[in-house]
């Protein structure tokens, strides 16, 4: 089947199907016309890659798993390989939320303080001239 067929049938785009191919998670074959040809199976490895990417998962964490990736991974209770990279980006995930809610929780404070009142406790209104992170600059 085309690019075209195989994008349609597995709910992705051909952009999306070429970048698997890239990252090595897909392969095709060639039609006399040059076109890119896939066997029916791609239809369940396509799928299965999308399930895992939108549960978490990146294309980097699913190349340890191609041997996987042809068969109803998610009917299967996963191996401990693969609960390992689960746990693994679940790490991630975590490290970079916490970073991210750090960095919000920097904005919320900044803010706030820039809404209170000159003077207002906690405003930095001290003349220690508040310069650190926290400060929101002002348009002078």
């Amino acid at each position: 089947m085309r690019i075209g067929e195989l994008a349609a049938r597995t709910g992705s785009t051909a952009r999306a199907l070429r970048h698997y191919e890239q990252a090595g998670l897909i392969g095709s074959g060639r039609a006399p016309n040059g076109y890119r040809e896939y066997g029916e199976s791609a239809v369940v490895r396509v799928r299965n890659i999308r399930a895992l990417v939108a549960a978490g998962l990146t294309l980097e964490d699913l190349r340890p798993l191609l041997d996987c990736l042809d068969g109803d991974v998610l009917a299967n209770r996963p191996s401990e390989r693969v609960l390992g990279i689960a746990r693994e980006r679940l790490a991630v995930l975590d490290r970079r939320i916490a970073v991210q809610t750090g960095a919000r929780d920097r904005l919320v404070a900044a803010l706030a303080a820039a809404a209170a009142p000159p003077g207002a406790a906690g405003a930095g209104g001290g003349g220690g001239g508040d310069t650190g992170a926290g400060a929101v600059p002002t348009d002078g």
